[in-house]
């Protein structure tokens, strides 16, 4: 299994589309709403996270 580096939204957002294909949609949607809080676009944040639908599984402090 390849070791994954993020270092930024599009890190994530790839490796959202390898979990998406894989099965792994709750991982999926969870690395794209990482993609999307590093995307300064809200409108490319959000087109982000609607290609990746499910709820939020984050806890807020």
């Amino acid at each position: 299994m390849p070791l994954f580096t993020f270092n930024t939204a599009a890190d994530y957002l790839q490796a959202a589309r390898e979990m998406a294909a894989s099965g792994r949609t709750t991982l999926a949607r969870l690395l794209a709403e990482a993609a999307a809080d590093l995307t300064p676009d809200p409108i490319e944040a959000a087109r982000i996270l609607n290609a990746f639908p499910g709820p939020s599984l984050r806890q807020e402090d």
